[in-house]
């Protein structure tokens, strides 16, 4: 899958952790906006780790050297 589909993918997921979460957890107004922000926070931080391994994997720092003797 392409970079802006995956991305769509975790931002619906961020989306609906957040209603499941509201339906649920219904404590009040400061304890959603408590879990609203942990939900958004564990989803952006979920999209920055797996966007930043794969784009370390689409362009790598470190070019692999063959060795044509063997």
């Amino acid at each position: 899958m392409g970079f802006l589909v995956t991305t769509l993918i975790f931002i619906l997921s961020g989306i609906l952790a957040s209603l499941l979460v509201r339906l649920c957890y219904n404590k009040g107004p400061s304890a959603n906006l408590l879990h609203f922000t942990l939900v958004t926070t564990a989803t952006v931080c979920c999209w920055m780790m797996w966007a930043i391994v794969y784009l370390a994997q689409l362009k790598p720092l470190v070019v692999p050297i063959l060795n044509e003797g063997d």
